[in-house]
């Protein structure tokens, strides 16, 4: 008797052992739960106005994604990303749903109306809301494509934080079980973007495994531990920390390829947010880059002058 060949994401769904690999966003919480432990972070920090700013963007993030009318992949088109390795919502595809601007200009907007606005930072909103829909789409394509010469690390967060608030509300209404398999781990299965952090977890199906988190959708996605999320080498592994800082925020730096990413440990601190405790981790940054290693990726709400991999 012939027998029937299951796919990967068929043997995961029967097998109740199987280590979870994706990890969608939730759309009712991620936002806000962001915004808050930014809030939390922000008193003390060496940047703590940005921290303060960067919340502040966040809760209009949360607020935004409900208003969000979506626009979501045909399931031929899921049926041919899975046949094809590819990511289901490319961060890179030319179809970008233009909605993306709106969001842009009401984030903007609920910026200036939280108050606090510097004139420095109140050209850079005006600076924006002047750009026409071919500038900002040019600039965004830039921001996504990590094409630094050609980013304004003043207004890029803006831009990244509308873009997020588009591909996290497309992530969160997929099913699991329809993320393609890809053939590399550091980039994102959803949309082909670069992580931000990784979080080893803890509860549940998910205890003790570590995960990636998108810096564009904030889905995740499964890695082992102790292995490089940018180059997939196991040789050559460390973890760095702050003396007397938290033990839950390490950097994780690998010898093969000169680079870091950060790791944080629920079981240290359970409020634990890959892309806010990163955001708010600057000194360990300016330590690794003294120790001779480069980040992997920027943060997405913080975009640096000249990056070291320019």
């Amino acid at each position: 008797m012939p027998q029937k060949i299951l796919d990967p994401s068929q043997i995961e769904s029967q097998d109740p052992t199987a280590i979870p690999r994706i990890r969608l966003p939730e759309r009712a919480t991620i936002f806000a739960a962001r915004a808050a432990r930014l809030k939390t972070l922000a008193p003390s920090n060496p940047i703590s106005p940005y921290i303060r700013l960067m919340s502040t963007v966040s809760e209009a993030q949360h607020h935004e994604l409900a208003t969000i009318t979506p626009n979501p992949p045909l399931r031929e088109a899921i049926t041919q990303a899975q046949h094809h390795s590819m990511p289901l919502i490319p961060a890179l595809s030319p179809d970008r749903d233009p909605q993306w601007r709106t969001i842009l200009h009401r984030l903007l907007d609920k910026v200036e109306t939280a108050g606090a606005v510097t004139p420095a930072l109140g050209n850079v909103l005006d600076a924006l809301r002047l750009k026409s829909p071919e500038e900002l789409d040019t600039e965004a394509d830039a921001v996504l494509a990590h094409r630094y010469s050609e980013i304004d690390p003043a207004s890029a967060p803006f831009i990244m934080a509308a873009l997020q608030v588009i591909w996290t509300d497309l992530a969160s209404r997929f099913d699991p079980r329809d993320i393609p398999y890809l053939d590399t781990s550091g980039v994102c299965p959803v949309c082909g973007a670069l992580p931000v952090a990784s979080i080893v977890r803890v509860g549940g199906q998910y205890q003790g495994y570590r995960y990636l988190q998108c810096g564009l959708c904030s889905s995740e996605w499964h890695v082992v531990r102790i292995k490089c999320s940018n180059c997939d080498s196991t040789k050559g592994i460390a973890y760095h920390g702050i003396a007397g800082g938290s033990d839950a925020l390490k950097a994780e730096s690998c010898d093969e390829c000169h680079t870091y990413r950060k790791i944080g440990y629920q079981e240290k601190d359970f409020e634990f947010e890959p892309l806010a405790d990163d955001l708010a981790s600057l000194t360990l940054d300016l330590l690794m880059n003294e120790a001779g290693y480069r980040r992997s990726s920027p943060n997405p709400l913080l975009w640096p002058e000249v990056p070291s991999d320019a």
